[in-house]
């Protein structure tokens, strides 16, 4: 299970918006080390909307990680994702969207924001991460939404310091509605991007998904994982569990950024 409780509030603009403290209670779907999370905010032109900052002891990078349209920083899949990043040696910076940190005050669910203010906000939380972690390599990174909101923000003008983006689902088009257009910006993407994706995600028909991807030559990378869907979950008839997938998912972007880190040196 995952316990989540209010741990802070901050006053500003948008509200008073409870940051979370996050605890992994479960030993089969989350990692056996417990790093601990300390309360951060990114600072808007209309207000202050909350982060999570995870770091280990040795980091070898930080990675300003966005979360999807349907939940924020506190999910079980961004929680239990940071942990496991943690221990592999790489630091996170969770930050809500705005239509996110509304949604947690109120209680009722927002749709997301115009993507105008998604991708000032993707852009003001890679500055943070970069003062909170201004010693590490940077690498920007979402959950679904979250990753195409900061491909479309590097596409428009490159995000400072960042070395490479990392897709947790790309959302190439509506479910059942297959369609590349979403992906026509990532031509305009001048760094390394490491697409991880399921075999039943219904939002990335991989037909579609796959030469989009050898298209754009090295700068993307498609790592596909058998039987998940755009949550990463398996069924069980697959002989396959949730808890391996997260692993793979882990494993596959910690040797990634290993590796785009060899070669910038």
């Amino acid at each position: 299970m995952i316990q989540v409780k209010p741990a802070i509030r901050l006053d500003h603009d948008i509200g008073s918006p409870f940051l979370y403290v996050v605890e992994m209670t479960d030993p089969d779907t989350s990692p056996t080390q417990r790093f601990p999370q300390q309360v951060d905010c990114v600072t808007l032109e209309w207000g202050k909307v909350s982060a999570l900052l995870v770091r280990p002891s040795k980091p070898i990078a930080m990675m300003a990680f966005s979360h999807g349209a349907g939940a924020g920083i506190e999910h079980l899949f961004m929680a239990d994702m940071a942990q496991r990043l943690a221990a592999c040696g790489i630091a996170t910076f969770r930050y809500h969207f705005p239509f996110m940190e509304s949604q947690v005050l109120s209680g009722q669910r927002k749709p997301p924001d115009r993507p105008r203010i998604l991708v000032e906000t993707v852009r003001a939380a890679v500055a943070r991460s970069r003062e909170v972690a201004a010693d590490l390599p940077l690498i920007a990174a979402g959950k679904s939404m979250g990753g195409r909101m900061t491909s479309i923000a590097a596409a428009e003008r490159p995000l400072d310091g960042v070395c490479g983006i990392v897709f947790f689902g790309f959302p190439l088009h509506p479910a059942g509605q297959s369609s590349s257009e979403r992906a026509a910006h990532l031509s305009a993407v001048k760094v390394p991007m490491l697409f991880l994706q399921g075999t039943r995600d219904r939002l990335a028909n991989l037909a579609l998904l796959d030469p989009i991807c050898a298209s754009l030559g090295d700068f993307a990378t498609l790592h596909i994982s058998d039987g998940a869907d755009h949550s990463f979950h398996v069924l069980k008839r697959s002989g396959r569990t949730n808890e391996e997938v997260a692993q793979e998912l882990t494993m596959r972007t910690a040797s990634w950024i290993a590796n785009i880190l060899d070669e910038g040196v």
